[in-house]
């Protein structure tokens, strides 16, 4: 980067200062959408509550950077059970909230799995003092019928875990109860996690202070910049924030939900009629498909059968109903 703008009036800073400002203009929007959408939720929200499986056969649609975590387990309770998926920006009356902060909240009929009938996660969107930001979230216990739990108690674990890191002294060291969750860790396959793991996704470990006072000293360093000296200093914790959060990755059970509430909150959500619709083109589609292939039986058996050519033709045209990842 230096070679490239070496013989340039441009800096890297002028480079920060320009993205930064497209974060600021692309907050604004998702602030204006949310309100402006909000009507047009609730709306959609009272007409689909009509209609029966409504978001399980979305579900059955997902794209696949969600459909990739749903495991045919999962598939079980979510298709035969989900009766409401919600998603709201709960932080945008807060004057001081990023309107990236998002709630994700199912809800469920009665099953056999958990006794929960509303399983909602929260997830603020935060900014670390080395200039990170992103989303964090805390983890949801799930009240697991008995010999049900689709996590295999990781879930529980990372609730524990959570629950006395909450309590002790800020630390690199491991407590007891996160031993025995690494421990957990490093013996399980964590390929084939279950969906729910997802409520166990916390991230990294920036409180809303501390994001309150990385944000505000950007804007300090924004405000010097402009006056052509820089205020920003090296912060003393900067390197023990970063041993943290080394420390709490290696503690996740879901690495990548931060990025599966982004895909729920920006495709899933608001393209759900869209996603129910492909469901219903599909079942069509196989409906002809199957109609039609009976009258080909048909007359093939009348006029004492087609070549085995035909066959593997009228076969390779058929559409092909979407399956669920494993």
């Amino acid at each position: 980067m230096a070679a490239a703008l070496e013989e340039t009036p441009v800096t890297y800073e002028d480079l920060v200062d320009i993205e930064q400002a497209f974060d600021d203009a692309e907050t604004d929007i998702i602030r204006y959408q949310a309100s402006r959408l909000s009507d047009l939720y609730a709306l959609r929200h009272k007409t689909v509550s009509q209609i029966p499986n409504f978001w399980p056969l979305v579900l059955e649609q997902a794209p696949p950077d969600i459909d990739q975590y749903i495991q045919p387990s999962d598939s079980a309770v979510l298709l035969s059970a989900l009766t409401n998926l919600d998603v709201t920006h709960f932080d945008i009356p807060n004057p001081d909230g990023d309107p990236r902060s998002v709630s994700i909240k199912f809800e469920f009929s009665t099953n056999e799995y958990f006794e929960d009938k509303v399983l909602e996660k929260k997830f603020w969107y935060r900014r670390g003092r080395n200039g990170w930001s992103g989303l964090v979230s805390e983890p949801v216990k799930i009240q697991w019928k008995k010999d049900r739990d689709l996590t295999g108690g990781l879930l529980d674990m990372v609730c524990d875990a959570w629950a006395v890191s909450r309590t002790g002294p800020k630390t690199v060291e491991l407590s007891p109860e996160q031993l025995i969750l690494k421990k957990k860790i490093d013996s399980t396959g964590m390929g084939g996690l279950s969906f729910f793991a997802w409520f166990g996704f916390i991230g990294r470990h920036v409180s809303a202070d501390e994001s309150k006072k990385a944000v505000e000293s950007e804007r300090e360093r924004r405000k010097g910049r402009a006056l052509m000296k820089d205020v920003r200093t090296i912060d003393a914790t900067d390197e023990l924030e970063e041993e943290e959060d080394d420390v709490g990755m290696s503690l996740e059970i879901f690495p990548d939900g931060g990025d599966l509430a982004v895909s729920i909150t920006e495709d899933l959500w608001p393209s759900a009629i869209s996603y129910f619709t492909q469901a219903q083109e599909q079942d069509a589609l196989s409906d002809d498909d199957f109609e039609s292939d009976d009258d080909e039986n048909a007359d093939s058996d009348r006029a004492g059968g087609d070549s085995e050519e035909d066959a593997s033709q009228a076969n390779s045209s058929r559409p092909v109903k979407k399956l669920r990842t494993s």
